[in-house]
């Protein structure tokens, strides 16, 4: 191909954090093939997350469900198919995708594992060796781009504002907070693929940082728990994704489990304190926010081996040696006093 333009198109049809791991590949193959032509294909929800982004030229959506798509099977290939792409990155291959992409007539589709439909398609496949050694998810990913010779270990995720949200964002700041205060996000709900504390654990930090006049605190939840419903001087949002992302850049901190909005706000540079279980299919090595100061807490060694229920929609980090209200202010402080700031009682 080297008198060809590649055009790429890369695919991840899937959750919010799995979308923001995808960036750093759009960036590092526009690094690689500056005249390349790139488009991205994720999901109607998730399309904000490469809105505005300077190395994608551009996307298309995708849902799984009927209801939620704006084309169908067909008509999405004839689209696709004007494009003449000359690569495809299937970062989660399901078998719509992968047939999807075979009809447009993407010859070179790379992949991920050797089911039967990928066979039959003579889609290409990079293999993630039953994760040995551990590596982080975007590494995987980055994988993909490798296949097609790109040459980078840069896993540094990035959202893009425009200028007009660039506006929008510095306006919302002084709105939030004065210039001495630090503003910190609480997520408290979760996707259900990493464990978490309750909602009530999140109830406790938030009483707890109210104390102080210089800490402002923000609920980043769509779906608002009971628990921290209603509470007094602190903020909700209530916002398109887009706000939100605005929103999450105001941020100075923002404490969550291990879910979609701690790799928006790592993609948007702001400081995550994330909730992490040790086991590998849930660790920080595979899943933490990635090119921002990605700090996380674990519970303590041996709580795994003897509270792990197996199931992380089933544990809430609680008992001794778990993670409690404690654990996470403890991290808090420790961030906004190496920030140089002293929590002021009221």
């Amino acid at each position: 191909m080297k008198n060809k333009q590649r055009r790429i198109l890369i695919a991840r049809t899937d959750r919010l954090g799995d979308v923001v791991l995808s960036t750093p590949i759009a960036r590092e193959i526009k690094k690689k093939y500056p005249d390349a032509f790139v488009a991205v294909l994720v999901r109607q929800y998730t399309k904000a997350v490469y809105e505005h982004n300077p190395y994608v030229d551009v996307i298309f959506t995708d849902d799984f469900s009927e209801e939620t798509r704006s084309k169908t099977f067909w008509e999405r290939i004839k689209e696709l198919r004007k494009y003449k792409f000359t690569d495809a990155l299937m970062l989660l291959p399901t078998e719509r995708l992968n047939w999807m992409l075979f009809f447009a007539g993407i010859w070179n589709r790379i992949g991920v594992g050797h089911k039967l439909y990928q066979i039959l398609s003579f889609a290409k496949s990079v293999s993630r060796k039953k994760y040995i050694p551990l590596r982080h998810e975007a590494d995987y990913c980055m994988d993909l781009a490798r296949k097609i010779g790109v040459e980078s270990d840069n896993l540094a995720t990035e959202i893009h504002l425009s200028d007009v949200e660039k506006v929008i964002l510095e306006t919302r700041k002084e709105g939030y907070k004065s210039g001495k205060d630090i503003l910190i996000g609480i997520h408290t709900t979760f996707g259900g693929s990493s464990p978490n504390v309750t909602p009530s654990v999140y109830r406790e930090v938030i009483d707890e940082l109210k104390k102080y006049s210089n800490i402002k605190i923000v609920i980043t939840d769509y779906d608002i728990p009971d628990a921290v419903k209603n509470i007094e001087e602190v903020i909700y949002l209530r916002h398109d994704i887009r706000d939100f992302f605005i929103d999450i850049a105001c941020l100075d901190l923002l404490v969550s489990s291990s879910t979609g909005p701690a790799h928006v706000a790592a993609a948007l540079k702001v400081p995550t304190l994330t909730l992490f279980c040790p086991l590998p299919a849930c660790s920080p090595e595979l899943w933490s926010p990635m090119g921002n100061d990605a700090r996380y807490i674990l519970p303590e060694e041996n709580y795994c081996s003897t509270k792990c229920p197996g199931d992380p929609k089933k544990c809430s980090f609680e008992g001794e040696g778990g993670i409690d209200a404690k654990k996470i202010l403890d991290n808090i402080f420790k961030f906004i006093k190496e920030r140089g700031i002293t929590p002021i009682q009221f």
